[in-house]
């Protein structure tokens, strides 16, 4: 067998759950460690929902991998470090394809929350059928954030920089309040933000007050936040809050007391960095 497929048996035996989350798991491990040894850690740093999943035990699976470089620069591109994943894809025994997304494609059908210069690829392989993971850059990202040196032992044993918690957790806020998906509610914000209160995890304004300014151009102090948080909590239908989430957790159950007022208690329960 395959360092792939062993790590797919593994992962699958631990985590008991569908084959196609278990290898788009495998898929963003192997890819980390081909980034890790092709240098791209030295630039940038890993952040979102996958970073959360795969260094701190967030229990819902998440389908995209974020990234941000540490200053903002030019001349860093995800395309230079291509080779090294399908480098280590094949030293992991499966030959895999990067393709470019569509732009016009994705920024109608995801969100205007996508900035233009955020670079966009796909990583896919065929087996009976396409498993693909999104990997995204900020090329020109909010700054004052810090990071820290995580370790995975597979495929091999090397270390990814990521972001530390509360500046995850600034990112994740900004998602939840201005993220503006037509028609449709990214549940995933929502869980991840009750796993940050749950796990009580200070949150850092002052990056989380960088990113909207680098968006949107608006300068928003603390309070005004709350109040949009606190808008968006309790006027959004958390029915479809639900049904976007329900597919990337195994527990459905968990969701049971989920309502606005229960959301709303939440933010009250918010500690800031």
């Amino acid at each position: 067998m395959s360092i792939y497929d062993d790590m797919v048996t593994e992962y699958a035996q631990k985590l008991g759950t569908s084959t196609s989350n278990v290898e788009q798991e495998v898929m963003q491990r192997i890819a980390l460690a081909g980034l890790q040894r092709g240098g791209f850690f030295d630039h940038a740093a890993f952040y979102g929902g996958t970073c959360l999943r795969i260094f701190h035990g967030l229990p819902r699976f998440s389908e995209d991998m974020d990234f941000s470089l540490i200053e903002k620069r030019d001349d860093i591109h995800l395309e230079n470090y291509f080779p090294a994943i399908v480098e280590e894809f094949k030293l992991a025994g499966h030959e895999v394809n990067i393709v470019k997304k569509d732009k016009k494609i994705f920024g109608r059908v995801e969100s205007a929350f996508l900035k233009e210069n955020t670079e966009a690829f796909d990583i896919k392989f065929q087996t009976k059928k396409t498993v693909k993971v999104k990997i995204e850059l900020d090329t020109d990202p909010p700054l004052a954030f810090e990071t820290e040196q995580k370790l995975l032992i597979q495929p091999y044993s090397f270390m990814t920089r990521c972001f530390t918690l509360p500046y995850l957790y600034a990112g994740k806020m900004h998602a939840l309040v201005y993220r503006a998906w037509q028609r449709r509610v990214k549940g995933r914000d929502w869980y991840d933000f009750e796993w940050y209160v749950r796990h009580q995890i200070p949150l850092d304004y002052q990056h989380l007050k960088e990113r909207i300014r680098e968006f949107s151009g608006e300068v928003v102090e603390k309070e005004t936040f709350m109040q949009l948080l606190r808008k968006k909590l309790s006027s959004t239908d958390i029915e479809l809050v639900k049904q976007d989430v329900m597919g990337f957790v195994d527990n459905p159950h968990e969701l049971d007391i989920w309502s606005n007022d229960y959301f709303l208690q939440l933010a009250d329960m918010i500690v800031f960095k």
